[in-house]
């Protein structure tokens, strides 16, 4: 029976073990997927070793950064980004070669894409994050410019506290890449002038649950374009499984 699996630290909730394993079973497929929770990147290396059924891996955080120096291979796209959250493992003979990917820019850009228009030309990124990368290579490859937006001041950054209404106008995309909103604390949301905004905004928040954050929904009654990050999950467990089943 092939392998695949997560890894993380901590794996709490699994959308990937829920969905692969359904997938499996549904499509008659002799696989199982796994949680492996790593304290640290290196115990990769004994997963690797005492599995040798394992056919991919899905990587999330803190990880994403760290698996980069165990890959044989990265794509051009995850090189670029300097993150990977696809794993595929192949066996020669007694060698593993472990080939790495980026699902993460898929996804976004699939499920953002429709969502584009003409005045779109500005977008800004909350947070700083592994996915926030990916994000913004994906923004960038649909022609937007982009800015990152932390709480802390870090180079090519700007604050929350920085953000005017006129950047509001300006920058009318804005990407949640942060937790804040994420339930059980459904009565946060990132720190912003949302009476700025209005039907040329559009906002995309990559947390999933619950499916409308406040973020969302303060967007929203301002006539905002709001979505969740739900497809952006589905898109990206589609890309892993054409991943690990592309040919060598």
């Amino acid at each position: 029976m092939d392998k695949y699996g997560l890894i993380g630290y901590p794996l709490g909730h699994s959308f990937s073990k829920g969905y692969f394993n359904e997938k499996f079973e549904n499509e008659g497929i002799d696989a199982q997927y796994i949680n492996f929770e790593i304290p640290s990147i290196e115990d990769l290396t004994e997963i690797l070793d005492s599995n040798p059924e394992l056919k991919g891996l899905n990587v999330t955080i803190p990880y994403k950064e760290k698996v980069i120096s165990y890959l044989d291979q990265v794509s051009p796209e995850a090189n670029a980004i300097g993150a990977v959250n696809v794993v595929k493992v192949e066996h020669k003979g007694d060698e593993t070669i472990l080939k790495g990917y980026n699902s993460d820019v898929i996804g976004f850009t699939q499920s953002i894409e429709p969502f584009i228009e003409s005045f779109h030309k500005k977008a800004l990124i909350l947070g700083t994050g592994g996915a926030s990368k990916a994000i913004n290579y994906g923004l960038k490859s649909l022609g937007l410019e982009t800015v990152f937006v932390s709480r802390y001041e870090r180079p090519g950054t700007i604050q929350y506290d920085k953000i005017t209404p006129e950047v509001i106008k300006e920058y009318n995309v804005i990407v949640n890449c942060t937790p804040v909103g994420m339930y059980p604390h459904v009565d946060e949301c990132p720190p912003l002038p949302y009476e700025a905004m209005d039907t040329h905004t559009l906002l995309y928040d990559l947390i999933y649950n619950p499916d409308e954050t406040l973020f969302m929904k303060k967007g929203k009654e301002r006539g905002a374009t709001v979505k969740n990050g739900l497809e952006m999950l589905l898109l990206q467990a589609f890309a892993s499984w054409d991943f690990w089943q592309e040919e060598k």
